[in-house]
């Protein structure tokens, strides 16, 4: 819009249908006299160049993690094995809001060896991909890709396999997680009901902010670097195609960096006793 704006702008001007103070309260004026011969138009005409005086400058987002204690909390707060793993998705899977509603059954493998499910992927894992759902659920990232889940995860939905049978019995959706305890009985739930549950978790929780599902997923990714992951393992477990994508989702612990710093020889260490003095 704004460079059809100035298109338009330096058009009436240059037709004289506009006075050339009119580009002067906006931009910085300079025309192609000044230039190069080879840096001319061909036609050899007059023309201008354009460069804004005024900038506007967006404030910094300031962008955040979930705290261990406060997903901790809000998994203790939750009344039902549905929405621990829910919690554990986010927390412990590292997927995106829309990522956990699209998930089918067909697409969680728990076994050690899936090979009988036609998977080569060794241990438990869940595959992850953008598809069509009717839930309104949406992949992110358009490329699929395999995330690894612990025995915590693994717990987690063996305890809701067993409770989704005690309410719906073999019924229900083909989807992972599904309406228990409000209709329709047995639909998938939303990416929408997802954000709300967390909500009510954190409410529930006493927590003084609002964590949502992007929080719980930059948690992730702090903790694993943390515990020694290496830049490509972290990738990996974001399912991103590139290491500069997971810059945003990095919060290293400040034990860790006051750590680092420690790690760095002194000088007298470096150079011997005459070093320091």
């Amino acid at each position: 819009m704004l460079v059809a704006v100035r298109g338009l702008l330096a058009y009436a001007v240059s037709v004289s249908r506009a006075p050339r103070s009119v580009l002067g309260q906006i931009y910085e004026l300079a025309d192609s006299r000044g230039l190069l011969a080879e840096a001319q138009g061909e036609d050899g005409g007059l023309f201008y160049r354009l460069r804004p005086v005024h900038w506007l400058r967006e404030p910094e987002t300031r962008m955040d993690r979930a705290h261990d204690a406060e997903l901790v909390t809000m998994f203790t707060a939750a009344r039902s094995a549905r929405d621990r793993l829910v919690v554990l998705l986010m927390s412990r899977v590292d997927l995106r809001r829309g990522q956990v509603a699209g998930l089918r059954r067909s697409d969680v493998h728990l076994l050690p060896d899936s090979r009988v499910l036609g998977c080569d992927y060794q241990g438990a894992h869940v595959h992850v991909k953008r598809q069509e759902n009717e839930n309104g659920a949406w992949s992110k990232s358009r490329h699929a890709w395999v995330a690894p889940v612990d025995f915590l995860v693994v717990s987690a939905c063996d305890l809701y396999y067993e409770e989704r049978f005690r309410l719906l019995g073999t019924g229900g959706s083909y989807f992972l997680l599904v309406n228990l305890f409000r209709g329709p009985l047995g639909a998938p739930m939303s990416p929408e009901a997802i954000g709300e549950l967390l909500e009510r978790l954190g409410v529930r929780a006493g927590l003084g902010r609002r964590v949502g599902a992007h929080m719980a997923r930059r948690a992730f990714a702090s903790n694993a670097v943390d515990a020694g992951a290496a830049a490509d393992e972290v990738q990996a477990l974001l399912g991103q195609k590139s290491l500069d994508s997971q810059a945003p989702y990095l919060f290293p612990d400040p034990k860790r960096i006051r750590a680092a710093i420690e790690r760095v020889p002194s000088p007298r260490e470096l150079g011997g006793p005459e070093a320091g003095r």
